[in-house]
């Protein structure tokens, strides 16, 4: 009732209470108010108390765990969603419980790599032992967390970077050749990531012909869209007289939820090109959509996405990987996962001859090396025609050398090593002429004679010599 209480002047009516503005570790101001107090005493009391334990903590600094919470709380407006909610169940699951409790001025790279030593014997919530790639995300979320520590000049150095963490392999995709098909089938091994050879994609979308997301799938197979892309792709982003598509939006899971937002990386805001196959492919699923929306009549909502639900909604993106594994059953095609047709387009792009700026710009990399490295598998096709490429330029080579040799042979020569016997390492090089590589052995050798260095010889030594005739031209260079 504040001033109008007919109890004011009662001295032992109501109670006191006090409020203070304490700063924080991190800078910040926070007021505190708190009563219930029966005497001013008391209320001063607790705030003397209050500003006492404000001071000591400033003084002594936070602890990790409250560094982490902060650092995540500032994380909130530069990171995507997914992101953020992996630095959360990083830092509370795995973080907070081995190094929370120590002071933040206090923590020594010692303790990181105890903790990363027990993170190695730490099993998931799906009783898994936690896999290397794990293990060091989490590292990196300490990292992090700890650099903008140092900048915020809470600490001088940050401990994580102090840790020499082991170099992850890379694991560049496997291409599913008959050998690995036919150790998969014997064991039931298969490669963490793997693409489809040129033979088992044309099965897979001869399989998916009449799905009627055919243009879905035959989009991730052929352009290499990423998922959320996908699902994020609408109507008015594809232009069929242009042939082109752009990638502005994706649509992604966060949780239990789907959130529509930027591309992953800057560099995935593109646009792709279509071939004119593409293109009537995705002119066909309009149609049919078209269809549909007849057939739906007013329950049909007009969403505008190019791959959507029977009723005009857009597919959730969990359903795509869960129909592409589906229409995998019983195929008798070696297990890929949906995000492998991407990597399987880069291949196939890498196969067809395309560059690798070219296949960057394609996937929206921002990284050159990120798609050197990781997406342009070499398909069996293409180590084939590399290797017929190389024996070819020797033997085509060869098979000059050789005509231009025949011509110069004596007919009177039985050995065909010309007048006067002939040079050895000629009559050599014609004994291995009905071997594969004899045009290489004789190349080689006749570079050896082109390069050797000649013995400069004065005017006075020498001689003049008469130039032979064609039938009596050695074989020789």
């Amino acid at each position: 009732m504040g001033k109008g209480c007919p109890q004011l002047l009662d001295p032992d009516h109501g109670s006191w209470y006090f409020k203070c503005t304490l700063t924080e570790v991190f800078g910040t101001s926070r007021v505190v108010r708190r009563g219930g107090f029966a005497t001013p005493e008391a209320a001063a009391k607790e705030r003397s108390k209050v500003l006492a334990e404000s001071r000591r903590r400033r003084a002594t600094g936070c602890s990790v765990a409250e560094c982490l919470r902060q650092w995540l709380s500032v994380s909130e407006q530069r990171v995507r969603p997914n992101t953020l909610r992996a630095y959360a169940t990083h830092i509370d699951r795995y973080l907070i419980p081995h190094l929370g409790h120590l002071p933040l001025t206090k923590l020594a790279p010692g303790h990181v790599s105890t903790m990363l030593t027990e993170l190695a014997h730490t099993t998931s919530k799906h009783d898994q032992p936690l896999s290397a790639t794990t293990v060091r995300r989490i590292w990196a979320t300490l990292r992090a967390a700890l650099s903008w520590a140092v900048r915020a000049g809470l600490i001088e150095r940050n401990a994580a970077k102090l840790v020499q963490m082991p170099r992850e392999p890379a694991r560049p995709p496997q291409v599913w050749t008959e050998e690995l098909v036919a150790e998969w089938n014997a064991t039931g091994r298969r490669p963490l990531v793997a693409v489809w050879t040129l033979v088992q994609l044309r099965r897979f979308l001869d399989l998916v012909r009449d799905d009627r997301l055919f243009a879905l799938w035959w989009l991730f197979a052929l352009r290499g869209l990423r998922r959320g892309e996908a699902a994020g792709l609408r109507w008015v982003d594809v232009s069929l007289e242009e042939r082109a598509l752009r990638i502005v939006q994706q649509r992604i899971t966060v949780g239990a939820t789907v959130q529509i937002g930027e591309p992953k990386t800057r560099s995935g805001r593109r646009s792709i090109a279509l071939d004119r196959r593409t293109v009537e492919v995705l002119r066909l699923h309009r149609e049919r959509q078209l269809a549909e929306a007849a057939a739906a009549g007013g329950r049909w909502r007009h969403s505008g996405y190019v791959f959507t639900k029977l009723d005009g909604d857009p597919l959730h993106p969990n359903f795509m990987t869960h129909r592409f594994a589906d229409l995998l059953i019983g195929s008798g095609l070696p297990p890929i996962r949906l995000h492998d047709l991407r990597h399987g387009a880069a291949t196939l792009a890498h196969h067809a001859g395309v560059d690798l700026k070219t296949v960057q710009d394609l996937l929206g990399h921002a990284s050159y090396q990120l798609t050197a490295d990781t997406y342009t598998n070499v398909l069996p096709e293409t180590q084939q025609h590399a290797a017929d490429a190389v024996a070819d330029l020797i033997l085509d080579r060869h098979d000059r050398d050789q005509q231009r040799d025949t011509k110069g042979v004596s007919a009177d020569s039985p050995t065909g090593c010309g007048v006067g016997g002939g040079d050895p390492p000629a009559c050599s090089h014609r004994s291995l002429a009905n071997r594969a590589w004899s045009g290489h052995l004789g190349r080689m050798w006749r570079l050896g004679r082109r390069l050797r260095p000649r013995r400069r010889q004065h005017h006075s030594d020498r001689r003049t010599t008469t130039r032979p005739t064609t039938s009596a031209r050695s074989i020789g260079p």
